[in-house]
């Protein structure tokens, strides 16, 4: 019979590392992201992260991909978001592209978009460098979209021309 000692150990043990479960599991040696920038017509066909360390200059060169195209305004983008697009990516082709259509977003463009009547949030993640909008050719948005539902990261909207994700809190739309 076990001890109540040794069962209450265990338990706390348990509770202990419950919570890294999950970042274990997912844990890459490599990430890549191949990206086409499509209002600056750029690439970038980055590896960002390798054996447990993010590199710097491969996330600056990010950032500055992902910048506002409207103001060239450059904001940090949450490195959550990077893999979690990482991640849908190596889960329908590692070796895709993906299609930014919308990175960081500036105070500036947001306005500029609201008052043009296009249907985005006054306080978008975008304006946090939460959020990314994208496609990858030859996958549905149905198909990005269920796969982006199934990390349970964040919010996933399925749009017509993109899919939205974001690491907010989780909701779908």
């Amino acid at each position: 019979m076990i001890s109540r000692r040794i069962f209450l150990k265990a338990l706390l043990t348990g509770i202990t590392f419950y919570p890294f479960k999950n970042v274990l599991a997912y844990q890459k040696s490599k990430r890549v992201l191949n990206m086409y920038n499509i209002h600056t017509d750029e690439k970038l066909n980055v590896h960002y992260y390798s054996s447990g360390f993010y590199n710097p200059e491969a996330i600056n060169k990010i950032n500055y991909f992902l910048r506002c195209h409207f103001t060239d305004e450059i904001k940090e983008i949450d490195i959550r978001v990077l893999d979690l697009l990482c991640d849908i990516k190596d889960a329908v082709d590692k070796n895709g592209e993906i299609n930014i259509i919308s990175g960081y977003r500036s105070p500036v463009y947001n306005d500029f978009l609201i008052r043009n009547g296009r249907n985005v949030s006054k306080n978008s993640l975008h304006l946090k460098g939460l959020a990314i909008d994208f496609t990858i050719n030859g996958v549905s948005n149905n198909k990005l979209t269920r796969i982006a539902k199934s990390f349970s990261a964040g919010g996933v909207g399925k749009y017509p021309e993109f899919v939205h994700i974001d690491v907010g809190r989780s909701r779908y739309w």
